[in-house]
C-alpha cells in the first residue's frame, strides 16, 4: 500500500496508521486497567501519629500525656498513652515542655512563642516571646510562673501568662539549656561552658555559681531536692552534686550514650538518649535498661506516667510508645 493510500485509509484527518492503531490499543488497555486503591493512603493520613512526626518533648501530669513535635502538632493522650489525639498548631516546633503548678502545660516554640494548655492538654494558646532570641528550655515555678532560657544567657520570666516578661541578661555569649525550680524560692539554670545560675528568692534575682568543670555542656538536668541533682552532657557525661551545685563529681555512665532527657520514675532517676537507650541510676552508676522491641534511634523526649510503672518515649519516624518498667531489666555486664 502506498503512503498516500495508507493515510487516506486511516481517516479523513490523515492520521498515520501507526498512530491510529496505538490509540485503539491504548483504549483497550485503559478499559482493562482498574483505578489504583487509595484506601491505604487515606487510612494512613487519618492516623494520629504520622511517620514524619519527630517527638521532641513529652510531659505528663497524671491526667494527660502531651507530646511536642517538630511537625507543627501536639499529640495528646488521656488514657496513659494507649490512644492519641492529633492537634495541629501551625508552624511550630516545640523544643521543650513542662507541667505547671495548676497542672496545665507550657511549651516553648522555636519560632519565638510560648504555648499553654489546660490540664487535659487541650485549648492551646500562644503568646509571642521576644527574648531569648532562640529559646531552648521552659519550666514553671511553684506559683505557676513561666520561665524560658536560651541563647545569649537570657532568663525570661512571666507571672501573668506571658502578657509581660521580666528579662535577666547575664551579658555572656553562652546558651542556657536547662532550668528548674526546686521549691518556692530555689531555682537553677545551667548553660554551656559549665555556667550555673541560681535564684534564692523565687526568680527575683539570679546569680552565678560555681562552674561545672571541664567546659561542660548540659543537655538535661534533674534536681530531686535543693541539694542533690544530676546533669547530663555530650558524649555520655553525667555529673552529680550533693550540695546544691557548690561542687560537682562525675558519675559513671555504663551505656556510654548521650542522655538527652533526665527524669524521675517512681522516685528513681532515669535518662533517655541516643540509640534508643533508656538508662537508670543504680548506686553511683547509670545502667542500660532493656525493654521489648527497642529501636536504635534518637530519643528526644521521655516522661514517667505517675502510678503506672511506665514511661512514654518518643523520637523520629513517628516513634511514640509506652514502655512498662515492670518488664524491663537492668544490664550490668559493663562491670565485669
Amino acid at each position: 500500500m502506498s503512503t498516500k493510500k495508507a493515510l487516506k485509509w486511516a481517516g479523513s484527518y490523515m492520521i498515520p496508521v501507526s498512530v491510529a492503531l496505538g490509540t485503539i490499543l491504548l483504549g483497550v488497555l485503559e478499559g482493562c486497567t482498574q483505578p489504583p486503591d487509595m484506601s491505604g493512603i487515606a487510612a494512613e493520613r487519618l492516623r494520629p501519629v504520622q511517620r514524619y512526626d519527630i517527638s521532641q518533648s513529652i510531659a505528663s501530669n497524671g491526667k494527660a500525656v502531651v507530646v511536642g513535635t517538630q511537625s507543627g502538632v501536639v499529640l495528646v493522650s488521656g488514657d496513659q498513652g494507649k490512644t492519641w489525639a492529633r492537634k495541629p498548631l501551625g508552624n511550630t516546633s516545640l523544643v521543650d515542655m513542662s507541667v505547671c503548678g495548676n497542672k496545665g502545660f507550657v511549651a516553648v516554640d522555636h519560632y519565638h512563642k510560648v504555648w499553654s494548655a489546660d490540664e487535659t492538654g487541650n485549648n492551646w494558646q500562644s503568646v509571642p516571646l521576644e527574648l531569648p532570641h532562640t529559646p531552648l528550655a521552659v519550666t514553671c515555678d511553684k506559683q505557676g510562673g513561666w520561665w524560658v532560657v536560651g541563647t545569649n544567657a537570657v532568663i525570661a520570666g512571666s507571672t501573668d501568662g506571658g502578657k509581660t516578661w521580666k528579662n535577666t541578661d547575664l551579658a555572656e555569649d553562652k546558651q542556657i539549656t536547662t532550668i528548674q525550680f526546686i521549691d518556692d524560692k530555689h531555682g537553677i539554670a545551667l548553660g554551656e561552658f559549665g555556667l550555673t545560675v541560681y535564684t534564692e528568692d523565687g526568680g527575683t534575682t539570679w546569680k552565678k555559681g560555681a562552674k561545672i568543670p571541664g567546659d561542660f555542656y548540659p543537655l538535661s538536668s534533674l534536681f530531686a531536692d535543693n541539694k542533690q541533682g544530676w546533669v547530663s552532657g555530650i558524649a555520655g557525661q553525667i555529673v552529680h552534686t550533693t550540695d546544691g551545685g557548690k561542687t560537682w563529681n562525675p558519675q559513671e555512665n555504663t551505656t556510654h550514650t548521650t542522655l538527652n532527657r533526665l527524669f524521675l520514675n517512681d522516685g528513681v532517676p532515669f535518662g533517655a538518649g541516643a540509640g534508643g537507650v533508656l538508662a537508670r541510676l543504680d548506686g553511683n552508676r547509670w545502667y542500660n535498661v532493656a525493654y521489648t522491641d527497642a529501636v536504635p534511634v534518637f530519643l528526644g523526649g521521655a516522661a514517667s506516667l505517675p502510678g503506672q510503672s511506665a514511661i512514654v518515649i518518643g523520637g523520629p519516624g513517628g516513634l511514640l510508645r509506652t514502655v512498662s518498667t515492670l518488664t524491663t531489666s537492668t544490664t550490668k555486664t559493663e562491670e565485669h
